[in-house]
């Protein structure tokens, strides 16, 4: 799939789905933000980035934790899906903007974080270097993604089903393809946690909106029971992370 064709998939199915993916985010969010409380350990003052924001499902979530969250994304529609439930929450921006050329100068964030958005972009190397300047010297980053089995053969049959589902996925990252995109860019791994996530596959589909032919395809490479594993990774610069 060419750039082109991929920025298009992009637009079209976060577009379609915007209003869907808010509503089952709010209905996750007391967990989420309990999940980012324990494993974060934020003080209240940090200055968050959300990259690949979506509709806010982190932002809204870290909210309530920290000073300030820009959430950033390259999907207007999504975007306007978040702005549209901001009033509650008075420390939360939404910015328009490509994860891979952020519009801020280098440093400007305490903490620079990214959830279930590497497996949308072609070059996710790009993300996780952009995600590092944005918090410079003293920063921390923050990445939560479905990482990839450790068979390359699962791997790739579970790509080609989640491609089939939804044409914006490029490719799971498996853990230790995380660990070393971190290590390249001279930070040091604090914490992680794996945590496996059942999926209905029906619900799944709904999800994405997939429908028609797609769904009937989708289905045919489907796993017959799906419990995906997300990864929480948490790193610093390396200086930070001694003692």
């Amino acid at each position: 799939m060419s750039d082109a064709d991929h920025t298009e998939a992009t637009h079209s199915r976060f577009s379609a789905t915007a209003e869907k993916m808010a509503a089952l985010e709010e209905s996750r969010r007391e967990e989420l933000r309990a999940q980012i409380q324990r494993f974060l350990e934020p003080t209240g003052d940090e200055r968050v980035l959300d990259v690949g924001a979506g509709t806010g499902g982190f932002a809204f979530a870290a909210a309530a934790l920290v000073r300030e969250v820009v959430a950033v994304d390259v999907v207007p529609a999504v975007l306007a899906e978040g702005q549209a439930r901001v009033a509650e929450f008075g420390n939360v921006t939404f910015v328009e903007a490509d994860a891979t050329e952020l519009p801020f100068e280098d440093g400007s964030f305490d903490v620079a974080a990214c959830m279930r958005t590497l497996h949308h972009v072609a070059r996710p190397e790009l993300v996780v270097a952009e995600l590092v300047r944005m918090t410079g010297f003293r920063g921390q980053v923050l990445v939560m993604d479905q990482i990839a089995p450790m068979d390359p053969l699962v791997g790739f049959e579970l790509d080609r089903f989640e491609r089939a589902r939804d044409p914006s996925h490029t490719r799971l990252l498996p853990d230790v393809d995380i660990r070393s995109l971190l290590d390249a860019n001279g930070l040091v791994l604090r914490r992680s946690e794996q945590h496996p996530e059942r999926r209905d596959v029906g619900e799944y589909l709904d999800l994405a909106g997939c429908a028609g032919d797609a769904r009937e395809r989708a289905l045919g490479f489907a796993p017959g029971a799906y419990t995906a594993t997300i990864g929480w990774y948490l790193a610093s610069r390396q200086s930070l992370a001694v003692g």
